[in-house]
């Protein structure tokens, strides 16, 4: 019987394994941030261990850093502590560090791949959920926890369950302003939140072939959405391509020898996998949220749905305490509810490419009167690329905010968050309560949506305000 790519990145990564079906496996890389790793560093030294192989990690702040005024200290005291503490911890065990006034510094899933650190055939481990973002250059990518992050720093190796598999197909034709972002979110809404747990997805199919590295990427960071640790894409030409020349990766034979390696990774003809399903895309139109899961997802030509729509008494009472929180009514129409903010970033959706996206529908018009709406670069580089192209320029005509790169809005832990009931268009990838600010209100879509909203002062439908709807 063939392997899955899941079933060959783990088979070749195993140390030992166990008789419950775990196994420690061997990480080859890890991403470090300020947030995860301070009880990290305190609990490897208090045992005199060293950093095993310091040249495995990177290291970068992107959490509670500042989007403004980068010149000035962090504001906050906190925030500043946790951010010297990397420097200093990261010093101290010879790990390699992007400084905060270094510009390649960013959010780390997004720098990971602009490096080239992130490579097909991997294990990857980062003390954040939305480590499963990597998955799309074919390598195993996992979120940890803070005592975790210790014991991959210490000893290279992490124990941990292997998964069942899961294969969406996504066939059919996209339509205009049909992202990555909304098949996402039309596939979490399909199977719930829920839907994924203890599997790792592999997303496959005509329509993953013809997606950007920056799409794939945005696919496989709301694997987490779904329940799944694990999310995962085939690497394939456009993976090798984007790769090629990258700081970090291979160079030269070793590419090549790389390369090799890399092409025998996708999963066999005949591989089974414990769950498959197939999303027919031409039936996905852009998508929105109106509760407080990523489930809670609707084309945005919907209504908000009824809680008395559901049979099940507790989704029933989950839905009746989304719409409470969201201050929304069954049957009010999507596109009339007014937005106070719009966010373009995160670790979701913040590369160049979705920086062009919204900057094509914000190009000669002006955000609305009252709304407060930001553009947050993934890193120093792609806001230096964004620059260069003229976006830049386009924001801020419009009356957007330019600022420097970060996680900002889609934490709410750097001085970038809502305000007791405001409501926000965001990019980012959770809508939970309180994820933006306490009591503040998130619909996700994507960055063509986010920038339609900020147009329009409410949520639109991006196709009739560019003239693109059938």
């Amino acid at each position: 019987m063939g392997r899955t790519l899941y079933d060959k990145l783990w088979d070749s990564h195993v140390i030992r394994a166990y008789d419950d079906g775990s196994a420690l496996l061997y990480v080859d890389k890890h991403l470090l941030h300020e947030v995860s790793t301070p009880q990290s560093f305190i609990a490897i030294e208090k045992k005199n261990r060293r950093v095993r192989r310091p040249s495995a990690n990177l290291a970068v702040p992107d959490h509670v850093v500042s989007t403004v005024d980068r010149h000035l200290p962090i504001a906050d005291p906190l925030a500043r502590a946790q951010t010297q503490r990397l420097v200093e911890n990261v010093a101290r065990h010879d790990i390699p560090f992007i400084p905060l006034n270094d510009k390649r510094q960013g959010i780390v899933h997004v720098i990971g791949p602009e490096q080239g650190f992130t490579l097909p055939g991997i294990v990857l481990a980062c003390g954040d959920s939305h480590t499963s973002t990597h998955g799309a250059f074919g390598c195993l990518a996992f979120g940890i926890g803070a005592s975790e992050c210790g014991i991959v720093m210490a000893t290279q190796a992490i124990r941990q369950q292997r998964a069942r598999t899961m294969r969406v197909n996504f066939v059919g034709e996209r339509s205009p302003f049909v992202t990555a972002k909304d098949i996402a979110l039309a596939l979490i809404a399909r199977i719930g939140a829920n839907g994924a747990a203890g599997h790792a997805v592999e997303y496959a199919g005509p329509v993953i072939s013809a997606m950007s590295m920056a799409e794939r990427l945005t696919l496989c960071n709301m694997s987490i959405e779904a329940g799944a640790r694990v999310g995962l894409i085939a690497p394939d030409e456009t993976t090798f391509a984007y790769l090629r020349g990258r700081p970090m990766a291979p160079k030269g034979e070793m590419f090549e020898r790389a390369l090799a390696y890399w092409r025998t990774l996708p999963s066999d003809s005949d591989a089974v996998f414990d769950r498959e399903l197939t999303l027919d895309v031409s039936q996905v139109e852009p998508h929105v949220t109106w509760g407080t899961s990523p489930e809670d997802a609707a084309p945005i030509g919907s209504r908000v749905p009824s809680p008395d729509d559901e049979a099940e008494p507790t989704r029933r009472e989950r839905r009746r305490r989304a719409l409470a929180y969201m201050g929304l009514k069954p049957g009010e129409a999507l596109e009339n509810i007014a937005i106070d903010v719009v966010f373009i970033g995160s670790c979701t959706n913040s590369r160049i490419e979705d920086l062009r996206a919204a900057a094509a529908v914000a190009a000669g018009r002006r955000v609305a009167d009252r709304v407060k709406a930001l553009v947050v670069p993934g890193s120093g580089l792609v806001r230096e690329q964004a620059e260069r192209e003229g976006l830049a320029k386009i924001f801020l005509d419009a009356g957007f905010e330019w600022r420097e790169p970060g996680c900002s809005m889609c934490v709410g832990m750097n001085g970038d968050t809502l305000a007791q009931s405001q409501r926000s268009a965001s990019t980012s990838n959770r809508n939970f309560e309180g994820r933006q600010g306490v009591g503040g209100r998130t619909h996700l879509m994507s960055p063509a949506m986010a920038a339609a909203a900020a147009i329009t002062g409410h949520l639109t439908d991006v196709r009739k305000l560019t003239g693109a709807a059938s």
